[in-house]
């Protein structure tokens, strides 16, 4: 589907351009829903806990374009987070037409009482949240009879590995939910797509540049702004569940198969 003839239908429908409501949207693939979005006129409120990148990346989606942007600084990962962006909205006059649960963190650690904080910080941003934005923003949605959710989830869903074992198991929270979560929501003309892509070009991973590059050029790393188009053309068709490469077919079986002892062995190493 054209993602601008998509919008003019959208307008014809319902008479206004839509509010896209994007959280983590300062950076990363955030960003590049932002740039896809923005290109085709969408309006804009992006949601993140980093103040300068916040800014800047709105300044810039602005430039040369008819749309509104607007920011929320905001720490996701609290236990009111949803609860005040909803209310926030209201305040503004905001009606969310496209809800896009992006932020996210990552980290490659064995689960300690260390690194308990981060954890709990990765579930309350993974889970509770998104979920939450999901019941509060999908019950509006519900209301209006139309509107499209995108959770991001992982190939990570399908990947139960040492060393990711927070980080995984939220993705494949997030899979579930949604995968449920869009036959609930479709009576009433809402569409629930779950996106679950493989290895992407974004700094989430902490990866070296050089090592991206290098895994974007063999085709083990896919770019932002390939996942993106393929995300937005699955949510505009309201397809259930977006999982593009081919990594996503053969690495979860491959890594299945691998003995538990040798699984072992590697995480030993380099642990």
């Amino acid at each position: 589907m054209n993602c601008q003839k998509w919008l003019n239908r959208y307008q014809e429908a319902h008479g206004h351009r839509p509010w896209v409501l994007i959280t983590g949207g300062s950076s990363g693939m955030g960003l590049e829903y932002a740039k896809q979005l923005a290109e085709i006129g969408c309006n804009l409120l992006l949601v993140s806990n980093q103040r300068e990148e916040l800014e800047r990346s709105a300044e810039s989606l602005r430039q040369g374009r008819d749309i509104q942007v607007m920011t929320h600084y905001q720490d996701l990962a609290t236990e009111t987070a949803a609860d005040e962006l909803l209310a926030f909205c209201q305040n503004e006059g905001l009606q969310i037409d496209i809800l896009i649960n992006n932020a996210g963190m990552f980290f490659f650690e064995e689960l300690t009482t260390d690194n308990e904080a981060k954890a709990l910080t990765m579930l309350r941003l993974h889970v509770f949240t998104p979920t939450k934005l999901c019941v509060l923003f999908g019950e509006e949605m519900k209301k209006r009879g139309y509107g499209y959710i995108i959770n991001m989830s992982s190939m990570a869903a399908k990947l139960p590995c040492p060393g990711i074992s927070i980080y995984s198991a939220t993705k494949a929270y997030l899979k579930s939910f949604g995968k449920s979560l869009y036959f609930e929501m479709r009576p009433y003309g809402v569409g629930v797509t779950t996106v679950c892509p493989a290895a992407i070009a974004t700094p989430l991973y902490k990866l070296k540049p050089s090592l991206l590059n290098l895994g974007v050029k063999i085709g083990l790393i896919g770019t932002p702004q390939w996942l993106v188009r393929k995300a937005l053309k699955g949510m505009m068709r309201k397809k259930r569940v977006v999982k593009p490469g081919f990594m996503n077919i053969y690495l979860p079986p491959l890594i299945a198969l691998l003995p538990k002892k040798l699984v072992n062995y590697i995480w030993q190493r380099i642990k």
